[in-house]
C-alpha cells in the first residue's frame, strides 16, 4: 500500500483456522481420519450419507476441542448440540454438513502474540466443532472435477478471532502461535502443508479512527503462513484503493492464487440466514460435568511460557534461550529430560538448538529419536564446560558419533580422537608467541586499535596446537601479550 493510503485506512482482520483433530477415526463415523491413503479409501456409508445410516459422537474429538479452549482460557459450554448446516457443494455428500453454530463447545479467551510493537492478546469469538468436507480435484483430468471423499467427516475445530487484527505482521504471528499450541498439546499436528491446518481471513478497511467496520471479504484456504501475509497485504492495498476510489465493496467470498500472487473472487458471501441451520436430529444434545472438564484440564502439559519462564528464572538461561526450546515440545522434552542429570544448563541448551537441531533438519530426524544416555549427555557437557574440549569440537566430531552409537562415551572418544584441549598455560603460551612472532604486522594492527584481530590469532594457535589449546587461556595468554607495554 502507498505511504498515503497506509496513513489514511485501517485494515480489521478477524481469521478462522480449521484445525484437524488428531483422532484415529472421524467425527460420527469409525473410518480412519488418517491422511495419505489412497483415493476414497477411508470411506463407509455412514461418511457418504446413505439413506438410514446415523452418526456416533466420536468422545476423543470432543476432549481435544476442550483441550484447545482451556489454553486459550475460553470458557467451556457444558450444554452442547449440533446443528445442521445446508449449502450444496460436490464434496459435501450429505448436501449438509454437521457443525455447531448457536452453542459453540468454547466461547471467548484469547491468544496472545508477539510482534515487533510487543505483546498482544488476541481476543477470540468461539471454538466449535464440526465435519470437514471431502476435496474436489480440478487439475487432474481435462473437463472434469474428481472428488475424494477420504477428508470427507474428518473432525475439526473452527477457532474465530473477533475482528481486531490490523496488519499482516499480527496474523501471522497468531496463525504461528495457534500451530505452536495445537502441536504442543498435541490436538492437531499442525502440518499445513496437508491441510490439516487451514485459514480464512476477513478483511475490511476503513478510514483511520472511524469504529464503522467495513465491507469484509473472505479470502479462503489459506495453507501456509506465507500465503496468509500476502493474500492480506493485497487485499488491504485492493481495498483502500477501492475505498479511494470510491467504489462499492461487495461482500464476497476470494480465493489466492500463489503462482501468480492475486486473489481472485469466486463467489458472494453467505450469511448465517443462508446456510439454515438447525439442531441435527440423528444426535442428541450432551453434557459435559465439571468433573470430565477437570480432568481434561489435569492431563495438559505445562505450556510454553511456564516452562519458558522456568528456564529463565530457574536455570539462569537468556530469554532467547528459553523461547527456542520452547518452540517445540519434543524439543523441551529432551532438555527437560537431560537437565534434571546435569548442572551445565546452558551448553545443554546451546547443543540443543545449535548443532543438534541443525544434524535433525538435515537428516529430517526427530527429538525423539535422539538416544543419547543421559551419564553420556554429563559428560560430554562437563567435558565442555570445564575446558577440556571446545565446543565446536564437540559439536563437529563427536556428537554425530554418539547420536549413531548412544553409548559412546565421549571421554572415550575425544582421548581416542586425541581432541582434549589438555595443554598446560607453558605450552599454549609457546604457541602463543610462535603466533605473535610470525605476524608482526597484524600484531602492530592490533596495538593501533584493531581489537577484532583477536580471533584471527585465537584461530591460528588453534591450528598449530591441533586443538589441544583451551580457548579462554589461549584469549587470555594473547590479551595479556598484546596488551604489554613497549
Amino acid at each position: 500500500m502507498s505511504e498515503d493510503l497506509t496513513t489514511k485506512y485501517e485494515a480489521v482482520i478477524g481469521l478462522e483456522v480449521h484445525a484437524q483433530l488428531q483422532t484415529k477415526s472421524k467425527l460420527f463415523a469409525g473410518d480412519a481420519a488418517a491422511f495419505g491413503a489412497g483415493p476414497n479409501t477411508h470411506v463407509s456409508p455412514i461418511t457418504l450419507g446413505h439413506p438410514g445410516t446415523l452418526p456416533r459422537m466420536n468422545k476423543a474429538a470432543i476432549e481435544h476441542a476442550i483441550s484447545m479452549g482451556l489454553v486459550c482460557h475460553c470458557n467451556i459450554e457444558k450444554s452442547n448440540y449440533f446443528a445442521r448446516k445446508n449449502y450444496f457443494y460436490p464434496d459435501l455428500p450429505k448436501g449438509y454438513q454437521i457443525s455447531q453454530h448457536t452453542t459453540p463447545i468454547c466461547s471467548g479467551g484469547f491468544v496472545s502474540i508477539h510482534t515487533s510493537t510487543g505483546r498482544r492478546d488476541i481476543q477470540l469469538t468461539r471454538i466449535h466443532m464440526e465435519e470437514d468436507a471431502g476435496k474436489s480435484i480440478h487439475d487432474q483430468h481435462d473437463g472434469l472435477t474428481l472428488l475424494d471423499y477420504n477428508r470427507a467427516g474428518v473432525p475439526l475445530i473452527e477457532i474465530v478471532t473477533e475482528p481486531v487484527l490490523h496488519s499482516a505482521e499480527e496474523a501471522s504471528a497468531y496463525l504461528t502461535q495457534i500451530r505452536k499450541m495445537v502441536r504442543w498439546i498435541g490436538v492437531c499436528d499442525g502440518n499445513m502443508e496437508e491441510g490439516s491446518l487451514r485459514c480464512d481471513a476477513n478483511i475490511s478497511v476503513r478510514p483511520r479512527g472511524s469504529k464503522v467496520l467495513g465491507t469484509r471479504v473472505e479470502v479462503k484456504n489459506l495453507n501456509s503462513i506465507k500465503h496468509l501475509r500476502h493474500a492480506i497485504d493485497i487485499e488491504i492495498n485492493r481495498l483502500s484503493a477501492m475505498c479511494e476510489k470510491g467504489e462499492i465493496i461487495v461482500q464476497e467470498t476470494r480465493s489466492y492464487d500463489a503462482d501468480r500472487g492475486v486473489t481472485f473472487s469466486i463467489r458472494t458471501k453467505e450469511d448465517a440466514d443462508d446456510y439454515r441451520y438447525f439442531p441435527e436430529p440423528d444426535l442428541a444434545p450432551f453434557e459435559f460435568t465439571d468433573a470430565f472438564i477437570d480432568s481434561i484440564r489435569n492431563a495438559l502439559p505445562s505450556l510454553p511460557d511456564e516452562r519458558a519462564g522456568q528456564y529463565v528464572e530457574e536455570y539462569g538461561l537468556s530469554q532467547y534461550d528459553a523461547e527456542q526450546l520452547t518452540e517445540d515440545k519434543e524439543l523441551s522434552d529432551l532438555f527437560e529430560k537431560i537437565a534434571v542429570s546435569t548442572p551445565h544448563k546452558k551448553n545443554l541448551a546451546n547443543f540443543l538448538i545449535g548443532p543438534l537441531r541443525a544434524h535433525l533438519h538435515l537428516v529430517n530426524g526427530s527429538w525423539n529419536d535422539v538416544a543419547i544416555s543421559l551419564e553420556n549427555w554429563h559428560d560430554l557437557l562437563g567435558l565442555v564446560t570445564d575446558g577440556k574440549l571446545g565446543f565446536s569440537v564437540a559439536a563437529q566430531k563427536l556428537l554425530p558419533i554418539m547420536l549413531e552409537d548412544s553409548n559412546a562415551n565421549p571421554l572415550k572418544l575425544a582421548a581416542a580422537m586425541n581432541l582434549l584441549q589438555d595443554a598446560g598455560d607453558d605450552e599454549i603460551g609457546a604457541w602463543v608467541q610462535q603466533v605473535l612472532d610470525a605476524m608482526p604486522d597484524k600484531v602492530e594492527e592490533y596495538r593501533k586499535g584493531k581489537k577484532g584481530l583477536i580471533g584471527l590469532f585465537v584461530g591460528e594457535v588453534k591450528k598449530i596446537s591441533k586443538g589441544k589449546a583451551d580457548p579462554k587461556t589461549t584469549t587470555d595468554l594473547l590479551t595479556a601479550h598484546l596488551n604489554k607495554k613497549q
